[in-house]
């Protein structure tokens, strides 16, 4: 990219775009919080562990082998994605079931694969 393509040489304001988007914008509560769980999506072993519940409900234990790590790490690296609203769990008797919290975690994870594939 040419050093013109990437900078502006006018000295306008657009005073109507800034009150607009002024306007629009996040709060910087929710950039923040938009940060937080961007990071969380950010460790490729999270997010495996998402890609993987977004296939099927998963026990602990099943998710250990398939990520090829100890019980205890999987998980920590569930705790996470609990905190965070992105997983959610129900018991059965000594099993932990896992799956995605909602419908927009699957959303995010397909829209994410459909940027990647265009």
């Amino acid at each position: 990219m040419g050093k013109n393509e990437m900078t502006c040489d006018c000295n306008a304001v657009h005073e109507d775009c800034l009150e607009q988007v002024r306007r629009d914008i996040a709060s910087d509560v929710e950039i923040e919080r938009m940060s937080s769980l961007y990071k969380v999506f950010g460790d490729s072993t999270r997010l495996h562990i998402l890609a993987a519940l977004n296939c099927h409900e998963m026990c602990v234990c099943d998710l250990a082998v398939l990520m090829n790590m100890t019980k205890s790490a999987t998980s920590h690296q569930l705790r996470v994605l609990r905190e965070n609203n992105l997983v959610k769990f129900t018991k059965q008797g000594k099993h932990s079931y896992y799956s995605l919290a909602d419908n927009h975690v699957k959303q995010i994870l397909n829209i994410a694969l459909e940027h990647l594939n265009e």
